[in-house]
C-alpha cells in the first residue's frame, strides 16, 4: 500500500517570538517493511537555517533556526510512503517470555528498552497488570496478543482527559485516556517484567462514520508498541487502542523510549507568551491524492 501523508502544526503567539529553535520527528522512517518515496517539508515564516540528522535511535530529526520576530509559526510535512504487511510468526513458535528476558540480558540493542525511562519511570501497577497475561511458560507473543487485547477491553478512549505528563499509575486508575496512555501502559508494563518495549510514533488511517463523508485533516497522529521476540523473530508491532497487530494502515514516523523521545514538535523560544496550537493529519491512499508530488 503506498500512502500520502500530510501534517500540519501551527502555532498563534500572543506576542512575538524574537528567536527559536525547534527539532522535528516529522520524516517518516525507512523500515524493512516501509519505504519512503518522496518527503518534503515547508515552514512559514522561512527559517533562517535548517539541518538534518539522525537521533540517538536512528531517527530522521529536522532542526528549524528562526531569528526573525513572528506571530504565527506553521510547519507542513508531505509525504509519500509505501507499506507492506511485517512477517509475523505463529504464537506457538515464539520462546517463552522467560527465555526472551533472559536473551534481551545478552543483547544491548534489545536491552537498552528494558529500563525505566523519564516519562514511564517503575510503576508496580503497570506490571502486576500485564503479568496477568504472562503465566509461566507463555509463548511471548501468546502474551503480548493478550495484553493487546486486554488494554483495548479494559480501556475507554476518550480525549482530553489526560496528557502527555500523565503518569501510567493515574492512567490504570482512570481506566481512559488516547493512544499514547495506552501505549505507555503496555510499554511501562512489559518493561516491569523484563520484556523489551519501544514508543512507536506515527499515523494510523481513519475512516469516517458510516453515510459521512471523509474530513480532511481529520486523521490523527498515533502511537503504538514494539515488542521484541528475540533474536530470531525480533520487533513486532502491536495498537493496544485498537486491538491490532500492525499491518499496513500504520505509517511510522520512529521510535524510542517513550513520548519524549519522539514528540513531533518540540523547541525552544525567546519571547511568544500564550500561545494556542493546531494540528491536522491526513493519510490516505496515493492514488487518492489530487496534487502531484515533487518532482
Amino acid at each position: 500500500m503506498i500512502w500520502r501523508v500530510r501534517h500540519t502544526t501551527g502555532y498563534r503567539y500572543a506576542r512575538p517570538v524574537d528567536l527559536a529553535s525547534h527539532m522535528l520527528h516529522l520524516t517518516p522512517r525507512d523500515l524493512a517493511w516501509q519505504r519512503v518515496l518522496w518527503h518534503r517539508l515547508r515552514c512559514t515564516p522561512e527559517p533562517a537555517r535548517i539541518s538534518h540528522s539522525r537521533d540517538h535511535f536512528g531517527n530522521p530529526v529536522t532542526w528549524l533556526f528562526m531569528e526573525q520576530p513572528h506571530d504565527t509559526f506553521e510547519v507542513v510535512t508531505e509525504a509519500e510512503v509505501e507499506v507492506v504487511p511485517q512477517p509475523l510468526p505463529r504464537a506457538a513458535d515464539t520462546l517463552r517470555w522467560e527465555a526472551v528476558v533472559q536473551a534481551a540480558r545478552r543483547d544491548p540493542a534489545a536491552a537498552e528498552f528494558t529500563f525505566p525511562s523519564p516519562l514511564l519511570p517503575e510503576t508496580p501497577g503497570a506490571t502486576a497488570y500485564a503479568a496477568a497475561c504472562f503465566p509461566p511458560g507463555q509463548p511471548v507473543l501468546a502474551g503480548l496478543l493478550a495484553l493487546n487485547g486486554r488494554v483495548h477491553r479494559d480501556f475507554l478512549f476518550r480525549g482530553g482527559v489526560t496528557s502527555i505528563s500523565t503518569p501510567v499509575s493515574e492512567v490504570l486508575a482512570r481506566r481512559e485516556g488516547v493512544c499514547q496512555d495506552f501505549t505507555h501502559l503496555m510499554v511501562c508494563g512489559l518493561r516491569g517484567l523484563g520484556l523489551p518495549a519501544r514508543y512507536m510514533s506515527g499515523y494510523i488511517r481513519t475512516r469516517p462514520p458510516p453515510g459521512e463523508a471523509r474530513r480532511i485533516g481529520a486523521d490523527q497522529s498515533h502511537a503504538w508498541v514494539a515488542a521484541w521476540l528475540g533474536g530470531e523473530h525480533g520487533w513486532v508491532d502491536l495498537d493496544p487502542t485498537n486491538d491490532l497487530l500492525v499491518s499496513t494502515e500504520h505509517v511510522a514516523l520512529g521510535w524510542g523510549r517513550d513520548f519524549g523521545d519522539v514528540s513531533p514538535l518540540r523547541g525552544i523560544i525567546l519571547g511568544g507568551g500564550r500561545h494556542s496550537l493546531h494540528v491536522g493529519v491526513d493519510l490516505r491512499p496515493a492514488a487518492d491524492a489530487v496534487d502531484d508530488p515533487p518532482s
